[in-house]
C-alpha cells in the first residue's frame, strides 16, 4: 500500500550543523553521510591527496584551506527516514550564509570539541537557533583526544546558553584512556577501538544498566567505578530526557564521541530519528502553512554560482514547504506573480546532483536560476504567499573593486552581480562615480571572492581602501527617500536589487544622517523577500 503525504512527511529530517571553526563539523558531516550509505569512503579535511575533498567542501578554495565557506546539502536515507543535511561555514567571516541556511532547517547539530567548550562563533550560532526555537542536540566532540572534564562541559552549556542539559550518553575515560561510552537511555555498553577507524563501533552484548557484572569484565576496574559515580551523578544533577523541551529549544541532549574514529555517529543519528522533529509549519505573510497541505509551497534561502567548473550554472536552492513537488510542473513565482514551469530540478550531494522526479515538504530542490530567482522567494500552487523573509545583514567591512584589467570592467560588474545575488556579498553600485563597493562580514571573505573571482570568472581583481565606514539601508516612503537621496548623492548608493544604501563615513556622519531625517529609517538588517 502506498504511503500518505502525512507519513512520507513525517519520515523526513532536515538538520544543520553548527559549530566553532575545527570542531569537527564537517568530519562529522562525512561520517554521517558513511552511516547513511550515501558515499563509500569519508573524505577527512587533513588526510592527503584525493581523500583530503570532503564531499561537503566542494569549492576550490575550501579543499585548499581546509575550511567550510560555503554551506552544503546532502541527502540520504537512514533507518527508515529521509535526511536533509545542511552544512554550514564554521568560519565567523561567512556567518551570513549559515543564518540563511537556519531559516530552512527544523533542528539542528551543535559540534563541540571537548579541549575547548562553547566557543565564540558557537554561542553566536546558537543564538540565531534561539530566535527561530530551533531544537538542538549536541555532540561533543574528539573524545579521543585529552579534554575538559565532562561536567564542567555541560555546566559551561548551561550557564553560557541558558540551556538545560541531559546527557544522552556518558564517556568512559578520555584521550588516551577512552574506552566508549554508556548510553543513559538505552543502558547499554558502546566500546572504542582507535584501530578499527574504518567500521562501527562495537556493542557490549546485552548490558543490563550500570549494575550489571558484566561492565567489570569489560572494562579496568578503575573506569568501572567513575562510570558508575558520575553516571549516577549525571542522573541526579541534571533533568531526565524531556521531548516536549528539546522541540520547544529549551533542553539539548548531549552526546560524546569521535567523529574521526566513527564513534557515537550511529547514536547521533538514531537520535535524529528518535526525538527531531519532522518538517515544522513555515510562517508566511499571509497565513501559516502547514507541512501535509497538498498545495505545493517552498521558499529560496541561497543561490549558488558555478557549482558545475564545466558550466556557469546558477542553483536556487529551495526548501519545500507543504505538498508533493513533481519534476515539470507549473508554479507561482510570487514576486513577480509569473507562472514558471520547473523542468529539471535537482537534488544534491554537494556538488553532485541527481535529477529530481519529486521532493516533499522538508527536501531542499535545486531550480536552475538564469537571473529570474533571488533569495527570499516563494513559490506556490494555486496561490500567492509570501514566507517571511531571510535576514540580510549590513556589511561590517567596505572596500573597492576593480579589474586590474580595465577592459574587463564590464564583465566585473556582471560577476559582481551574480556573487550579490547569492549572497556571497554585499555590492553596492554608488549613485555618483563609477566604483563598486564590496561588503563582507569578515576580511577572509575578501580573499575568498577574489580567489572566486580570478578562478570562476578569470577576471583577476584588487581589493582597496575605501573611505566607508559602513552601510545602511534606508526606509522611508517615497517622497522621503527622494529627498533623501537628494541631500546625500555623494554617500548613497543601491545595491543589487537597487534598494536604496547610505553609506556613512563615520559614526558621526551615520548620527547626524539619522538627525537630519528623523522619518528615516537606517536599517541594519532588510529581509530578502519582495512582497
Amino acid at each position: 500500500m502506498s504511503e500518505t503525504l502525512r507519513e512520507i512527511v513525517q519520515k523526513r529530517r532536515t538538520f544543520a550543523i553548527i559549530s566553532h571553526p575545527d570542531a569537527g563539523k564537517t568530519t562529522l558531516t562525512e561520517k554521517l553521510l558513511l552511516f547513511g550509505g550515501a558515499i563509500n569512503q569519508a573524505g577527512a579535511v587533513k588526510a592527503r591527496g584525493e581523500n583530503r575533498r570532503a564531499h561537503s567542501d566542494w569549492m576550490k578554495v575550501e579543499q585548499e584551506r581546509g575550511i567550510s565557506v560555503a554551506s552544503s546539502v546532502m541527502s540520504f536515507d537512514y533507518g527508515g527516514c529521509s535526511f536533509n543535511l545542511l552544512d554550514t561555514p564554521g568560519h565567523e567571516d561567512f556567518s551570513e550564509d549559515t543564518y540563511r541556511v537556519l531559516t530552512a532547517v527544523d533542528s539542528a547539530v551543535m559540534v563541540i570539541d571537548c579541549a575547548k567548550g562553547i566557543e565564540a562563533q558557537t554561542k553566536k550560532l546558537f543564538e540565531v537557533c534561539r530566535l527561530r526555537d530551533i531544537p538542538i542536540i549536541t555532540f561533543i566532540n574528539k573524545l579521543d583526544r585529552d579534554g575538559r572534564d565532562p561536567f564542567e562541559l555541560l555546566q559551561e552549556i548551561e550557564q553560557t546558553l541558558a540551556l538545560d542539559v541531559t546527557p544522552a550518553v556518558w564517556p568512559i575515560g578520555m584521550g588516551r584512556d577512552f574506552k566508549g561510552c554508556f548510553d543513559l537511555i538505552k543502558d547499554h555498553l558502546n566500546l572504542f577501538d582507535k584501530g578499527a577507524k574504518g567500521t562501527l563501533p562495537a556493542k557490549a552484548g546485552d548490558i543490563n544498566g550500570l549494575d550489571d557484572p558484566m561492565l567489570d569484565a569489560l572494562l579496568p576496574a578503575d573506569l568501572v567505578q567513575n562510570l558508575r559515580e558520575n553516571a549516577a551523578l549525571a542522573r541526579e544533577l541534571c533533568p531526565a530526557f524531556d521531548r516536549a523541551a528539546y522541540l520547544q529549544g529549551t533542553q539539548t541532549p548531549v552526546f560524546f564521541g569521535s567523529a574521526i574514529h566513527n564513534f557515537g555517529v550511529q547514536e547521533l543519528l538514531d537520535a535524529l530519528i528518535a526525538f527531531a522533529p519532522a518538517p515544522r509549519p513555515q510562517n508566511a505573510v499571509e497565513r501559516v502553512v502547514d507541512p501535509q497541505e497538498e498545495k505545493v509551497t517552498g521558499f529560496v534561502f541561497k543561490i549558488q554560482a558555478n557549482m558545475d567548473p564545466k558550466h556557469r550554472d546558477r542553483i536556487a536552492f529551495m526548501r519545500v514547504c507543504s505538498g508533493h513537488f513533481k519534476r515539470g510542473m507549473k508554479l507561482t513565482h510570487s514576486r513577480s506573480l509569473k507562472q514558471m514551469i520547473l523542468h529539471n530540478p535537482v537534488l544534491f550531494l554537494a556538488q553532485e546532483r541527481a535529477l529530481a522526479d519529486e521532493a516533499f515538504a522538508g527536501d531542499i530542490v535545486g531550480l536552475p536560476n538564469h537571473g529570474g530567482i533571488r533569495i527570499g522567494d516563494t513559490f506556490c500552487e494555486g496561490e500567492s504567499l509570501h514566507f517571511k523573509g531571510i535576514p540580510c545583514f549590513a556589511p561590517e567591512l567596505l572596500q573597492k573593486v576593480r579589474a586590474k584589467d580595465p577592459l574587463k570592467a564590464k564583465h566585473l560588474e556582471k560577476a559582481l552581480a551574480q556573487i550579490a545575488e547569492e549572497g556571497g556579498a554585499s555590492v553596492f553600485k554608488p549613485v555618483q562615480g563609477n566604483d563598486f563597493i564590496v561588503g563582507v562580514v569578515g576580511q577572509l571573505q575578501f580573499e575568498v571572492l577574489a580567489d572566486r573571482i580570478r578562478t570562476e570568472y578569470d577576471i583577476p581583481v584588487l581589493f582597496e581602501p575605501t573611505i566607508y565606514y559602513t552601510a545602511r539601508w534606508v526606509k522611508a516612503d517615497k517622497d522621503m527617500l527622494e529627498k533623501f537621496e537628494a541631500a546625500n548623492r555623494a554617500t548613497c548608493a543601491r545595491d543589487h536589487d537597487g534598494e536604496l544604501v547610505f553609506l556613512a563615513r563615520n559614526a558621526w556622519h551615520l548620527n547626524k544622517a539619522g538627525e537630519d531625517f528623523p522619518d528615516v529609517k537606517l536599517m541594519t538588517t532588510r529581509e530578502q523577500s519582495v512582497m
